[in-house]
């Protein structure tokens, strides 16, 4: 059977191999692409097997932070199973990509997909990879924070991590109270530190949302404004970190968590990543 210049680029595209060996192998497989795959697998290629429209919602989350305690990293590297995702190379993999971020001090998922990595990229070392375990990999996130103290979180399951960075720590022992706060974001998974850093965006459609509710309610047309600031006080109330009620203990908030645990210290930041 003919095949078209479109289906040998889309093979190549999925594979990362060269349009002649795309070519043959569609033309030994008569255009059936996972045939192809297998083909160009079997010849040795190493080819990124998994396609490219797999989802990736297996894998592992790995962290590091400075000796100083004032730089956290966080990585995810992702899979398709959770077969792959538990096997001891693919995590030993994640540490060794996280340590080489680290030195290299990148910033981004792309930066440290540019590093160099045995002579080649660690972008061509992923697709190498992918073409020995058969599955897709890929370095969905990486998250850095800096602060007097970043505490890091890692679930039991792996696949969700945080770091969150305290300020006015008055050289207080902060890892349990870091911890704490950490395994709140984990849990309850706030949209940001406090009311200032929600977006605007957000509050637009909190507000807009609350003043339907109110008008479906029958509530008359001049309160609709004052009911709706009253719904979006909640949504501060229950979806930013320092209003939220502290897990732990219901009675105190976890601003006044953080007070009671040295006077002043709060959050500067944090990130939340969590796999599928």
């Amino acid at each position: 059977m003919a095949i078209t210049a479109q289906e040998v680029n889309k093979l190549r595209q999925m594979t990362g191999a060269g349009m002649m060996d795309c070519k043959k192998a569609l033309t030994e497989a008569e255009g059936d692409f996972e045939k192809a795959i297998d083909i160009l697998r079997k010849k040795g290629q190493k080819v990124s097997a998994s396609r490219a429209d797999r989802e990736t919602k297996e894998g592992t989350i790995v962290t590091h932070v400075s000796e100083d305690s004032t730089t956290g990293t966080l990585l995810s590297l992702t899979c398709e199973t959770d077969f792959v995702a538990k096997n001891d190379e693919f995590v030993a993999f994640a540490n060794t990509l996280l340590d080489l971020a680290v030195s290299n001090n990148a910033n981004t998922a792309a930066e440290v997909n540019a590093l160099p990595f045995e002579n080649i990229t660690v972008a061509e070392k992923i697709v190498e990879m992918t073409g020995k375990i058969g599955e897709k990999i890929e370095v969905s996130h990486f998250e850095k924070v800096t602060g007097e103290a970043v505490v890091p979180y890692i679930h039991s399951n792996g696949k969700l991590g945080v770091l969150v960075a305290l300020t006015n720590t008055s050289g207080a022992d902060v890892e349990e109270a870091g911890k704490d706060v950490a395994m709140q974001i984990a849990a309850m998974n706030p949209v940001a530190v406090d009311k200032d850093g929600v977006d605007a965006s957000v509050i637009e459609r909190e507000i807009e949302v609350g003043k339907d509710q109110a008008r479906q309610e029958g509530k008359p047309e001049e309160m609709l404004e004052k009911i709706a600031l009253g719904k979006l006080n909640k949504f501060y109330k229950e979806n930013t970190l320092l209003s939220q009620a502290f897990v732990k203990d219901n009675s105190k908030s976890i601003a006044q968590y953080l007070d009671s645990v040295s006077k002043g210290m709060t959050v500067a930041a944090f990130k939340r990543v969590s796999i599928g």
